[in-house]
């Protein structure tokens, strides 16, 4: 019985290293796991921080939306304007766009000169963004519109006809775009676009 004291000590040690062996290897994987989830997890922040900034842009967006819209009313300064106001940021033409559809000058601050007034920004500084915005009259050439060219667009007439008489044709109203290039917090940036028409 003396002699087999001494072999079960032996494998026993060799049992602990094997053990610790395995566990290393088992921490070494869990390691790497974790590293993984936290990567990813960082990765999907960033994303969702990404989207929330682009939304707030869009939001932010609406205000020279508001602005412009209120110089078209009657009295504003561009409700009758048939020639270029670069005080206003308004072409009396249409103006060259990109492949996307966006007007080049506002991608270049030397273009943009010509066109409008960096002034004319609107700038909220607390939120960190700014609003540059352009307004174009989509027609080939300054002067009245015309319906040979100018984009117009004209509403149906609404209601029956009383008798043989035909009704009137139907008012035209000469198509407006608006272009907007939203600059945000970490360097983002959000070009907008949208279209009005005003009653000729």
């Amino acid at each position: 019985m003396k002699t087999k004291l001494p072999m079960l000590r032996r494998t026993a040690k060799r049992e602990r290293g094997v053990v610790l062996l395995f566990c290393l290897i088992v921490l070494v994987i869990l390691l790497a796991g974790g590293v993984a989830v936290v990567r990813s997890m960082h990765t999907s922040l960033t994303s969702a921080g990404n989207l929330a900034f682009r939304r707030d842009l869009v939001n932010q967006g609406e205000r020279a939306v508001s602005a412009v819209l209120a110089k078209f009313a009657t009295g504003g300064t561009l409700a009758t304007a048939t020639a270029d106001m670069p005080a206003e940021n308004f072409k009396a033409s249409r103006l060259d766009t990109n492949a996307q559809g966006m007007p080049t000058v506002l991608f270049d601050d030397t273009a943009f000169a010509t066109v409008g007034k960096v002034a004319n920004d609107i700038v909220d500084s607390t939120a960190q963004v700014s609003i540059r915005y352009v307004i174009d009259r989509l027609c080939a050439a300054s002067g009245t519109a015309t319906s040979t060219g100018c984009v117009q667009s004209s509403a149906a007439p609404s209601g029956g006809t009383a008798g043989p008489v035909p009704p009137p044709p139907p008012p035209t109203a000469t198509v407006y775009r608006l272009s907007m290039r939203v600059s945000g917090p970490r360097d983002t940036q959000v070009f907008l676009q949208s279209t009005f028409t005003k009653p000729d």
